[in-house]
């Protein structure tokens, strides 16, 4: 859902930027991986600590590197299938750092075995969500839907509600209250959008099989 309209906006601001790396001879790949590189760092020295507003801070730092990577390629005239690949893979595990850090709070210092597994079903439920789009895809469907809770919305969820969380160590009441609430958002959000993914799915394999079946397709 945000992910049309908020990569867009970021996609504008983010281009000086792009184009002042490409000068100074930064590559996008070199681009993806200290991004990442910097999201797990963040996101695993940081959150197990209860440190979530400058664990916010850091990954918020360097997230916006998804757009900026593709923006140089874009702006270099190298688009390719690795660069697509290579983005997509650890886009994978950044998500992964920032749910894990969360999970391994809760299972330490946090001490709430209930909000660390549902850390981890995020995270895992974040993976499945974008397999059965690219799983989808490489059999030859569309995967037509817009889900629920996509990978812009798990982000930004998460790391406002981590960002306001951590406001609690300055002093702010109750605030803290804000991270439960929303990996509770994030774990429904994301089983419903697996589910629509999986219908989806389902029924674009079934009308594809219906079409080349005996009988099926144009001039049955």
């Amino acid at each position: 859902m945000l992910n049309k309209y908020a990569r867009a906006f970021f996609t504008r601001v983010l281009t000086p930027f792009a184009a002042l790396l490409i000068r100074l001879g930064v590559s996008p790949d070199a681009v993806t991986l200290i991004g990442t590189g910097g999201v797990v760092a963040g996101a695993l020295v940081f959150y197990p600590q209860g440190e979530f507003f400058w664990g916010t801070i850091v990954i918020t730092l360097f997230v916006f590197s998804d757009l900026v990577d593709g923006n140089m390629a874009r702006q270099l005239g190298r688009s390719s299938r690795w660069g697509a690949f290579l983005d997509s893979t650890l886009d994978r595990v950044a998500d992964s750092a920032i749910f894990g850090g969360l999970a391994l709070w809760y299972a330490g210092r946090g001490d709430d075995t209930l909000l660390c597994a549902v850390a981890i079903f995020c995270l895992a439920s974040g993976q499945v969500v974008s397999y059965t789009k690219a799983r989808g895809e490489s059999i030859g469907l569309p995967v037509n839907v817009n889900g629920l809770v996509e990978r812009a919305e798990r982000l930004v969820i998460s790391l406002v509600a981590c960002g306001f969380s951590g406001l609690h160590k300055f002093g702010v009441p109750h605030i803290d209250i804000l991270l439960p609430i929303a990996l509770w958002i994030v774990a429904v959000g994301s089983l419903i959008t697996l589910i629509q993914r999986v219908v989806t799915v389902r029924r674009e394999a079934a009308e594809a099989d219906a079409a080349v079946a005996p009988g099926g397709g144009e001039g049955a």
